[in-house]
């Protein structure tokens, strides 16, 4: 129970034991450092690790079950998290400037209108549906397009209360077991 057997249980354990002088101790030393600080640019090294950590974490907390299963998991979190972390590589920088701000300053244009009947290019405008229905009536007429909405509601109606994960309360509580 020497120096060797110490060395080896610090070595078996060094994710454990870096972790959070990396990816905490460390960062919170610099990020008030960058606060006490004139210059910017060590403001947004430190405020974009910080947000990024938050989405590592959130990452972590979501998928919990899954990383369990990957032995390598804390290896790779702390390589990412020193790297993120080392002003000599300013990976916090470079991530958040080629992956998170072109999300949030151009976000990817997702066509919740989308109608997938009809000729190509027939629905392009931004207000397909209402150009779906104008067709649709004109076409077949306003009845026709009211039985199709009462047809639709009555199927969908049908569907909530011929389900079994409904129960009727009646207010009494003496069949509860407690």
């Amino acid at each position: 129970m020497g120096l060797g057997s110490f060395l080896k249980v610090v070595a078996q354990n060094f994710d454990i034991l870096a972790g959070p002088l990396i990816t905490l101790v460390y960062p919170l030393h610099a990020s008030i450092q960058a606060i006490e600080s004139k210059t910017p640019a060590d403001d947004q090294q430190w405020l974009t690790y910080w947000v990024l950590y938050s989405m590592i974490t959130l990452f972590e907390l979501t998928f919990a079950k899954l990383i369990e299963w990957l032995p390598f998991w804390s290896y790779a979190k702390l390589i990412a998290t020193g790297w993120l972390v080392l002003p000599y590589f300013s990976g916090a920088s470079y991530v958040y400037e080629h992956f998170v701000r072109p999300m949030y300053v151009n976000p990817p244009n997702l066509n919740v209108w989308h109608v997938p009947w009809g000729k190509k290019n027939d629905l392009a405008k931004p207000e397909d549906v209402l150009t779906a229905a104008e067709k649709y009536i004109q076409e077949h007429g306003t009845e026709a397009l009211e039985k199709l909405i009462s047809t639709s509601r009555a199927d969908k109606e049908s569907r909530f209360s011929s389900s079994s994960n409904y129960m009727i309360f009646d207010g009494d509580y003496s069949h509860r077991y407690y």
